[in-house]
């Protein structure tokens, strides 16, 4: 099968698995849900409130976002990180993203040092 599909080929293993859920009655291929963590929902509401609070308060914890906002610390902390783009300096959240005049600063303190010796 490798040789007309290519990399495109299933695993051995799972047409096995396949056929065996075929074979006691399951005609769907997809997975069947499992208890355990839910995916992490985000909405924009969710994103712009917790933007909003860490304006207003830079100190601000994961668990005071949570019970302010009625939503997971998984959520929140997956909002901070991955969606607004924000790290954790001295207890502060801090945007990790620079300005375009931090970025020009930056760059002009590594030529001076680079150069100035």
């Amino acid at each position: 099968m490798k040789e007309v599909y290519g990399e495109q080929c299933l695993s051995r293993c799972t047409i096995f698995r396949w056929y065996q859920r075929y074979e006691v009655g399951r005609v769907n291929i997809k997975d069947l849900p499992r208890p355990g963590q839910a995916h992490v929902v985000a909405n924009s509401v969710a994103i712009s409130a917790v933007d909003e609070l860490i304006r207003q308060n830079r100190q601000i914890t994961t668990r005071e976002f949570a019970v302010e906002l009625s939503i997971s610390k998984g959520t929140v902390r997956h909002i901070i990180h991955k969606k607004l783009g924000y790290g954790q300096v001295c207890a502060q959240w801090v945007s990790k993203h620079l300005s375009e005049n931090q970025k020009t600063v930056r760059m002009g303190v590594c030529l001076t040092q680079q150069f100035g010796h």
